[in-house]
């Protein structure tokens, strides 16, 4: 029984480290989903055109288009490059694509650790009552 017990507090640990993975990759999503739209937007629109760029937590800020058809995009590893808008959108599509895939996975493997762990503590709490009635 103690050995159940040590298995179910290492499922825990494991499924409160998921938890707080799933937790960065909503945020890395969102973050993703406000910088595609941007992107989108500044696209759309023509030089002159006021739109609201986001500039984190929640606040945007009124901005006018110029000219450019370009934005610099952060390529990892603190590194950042100029893209055209179009490269920009299809670069952020394919990590926003790469993000909600991990987030899938993530999510899958908590629900299934937490049906292997509430069964075992199942298993234990049964035992724990049949050792009680003995």
């Amino acid at each position: 029984m103690r050995q159940a017990l040590q298995v179910l507090e290492a499922y825990k640990e494991q499924m409160d480290a998921l938890s707080r993975r799933i937790s960065v990759l909503q945020i890395s999503l969102e973050e993703t989903f406000r910088a595609r739209e941007t992107l989108r937007q500044f696209s759309e629109a023509k030089e002159g055109d006021e739109i609201l760029v986001p500039v984190g937590a929640s606040v945007f800020v009124r901005a006018k288009v110029t000219g450019s058809d370009s934005a610099i995009v952060g390529i990892g590893n603190r590194v950042s490059v100029e893209k055209k808008l179009s490269d920009a959108e299809d670069y952020m599509n394919s990590g926003y694509t790469e993000i909600e895939e991990a987030l899938r996975t993530a999510s899958k493997a908590l629900n299934d650790m937490s049906t292997i762990a509430n069964n075992l503590a199942e298993t234990i709490n049964a035992e724990y009552e049949a050792r009680q009635n003995a």
